[in-house]
């Protein structure tokens, strides 16, 4: 599978998790799609580009929601 397809395909599972769970840390997401540091920070670039993501911070922690 080609980069571009792979981030595609993580994106559309994260947007899923958020989706049906709401609301989760960066640390959280990536726990539940079972993706890398390299994997998660790619899928929310592209979820952020498209305009999807809301992002929110408390303490130490990034959260992110769908738009």
């Amino acid at each position: 599978m080609k980069m571009k397809e792979k981030i595609g395909s993580d994106a559309g599972r994260v947007w899923n998790i958020l989706n049906e769970k709401g609301t989760k840390s960066v640390k959280e997401l990536k726990r539940l799609a079972k993706l890398t540091d390299k994997e998660i920070y790619a899928v929310i670039g592209w979820l952020a580009r498209e305009e999807k993501l809301a992002f929110g911070e408390k303490e130490d922690d990034i959260y992110l929601s769908l738009i």
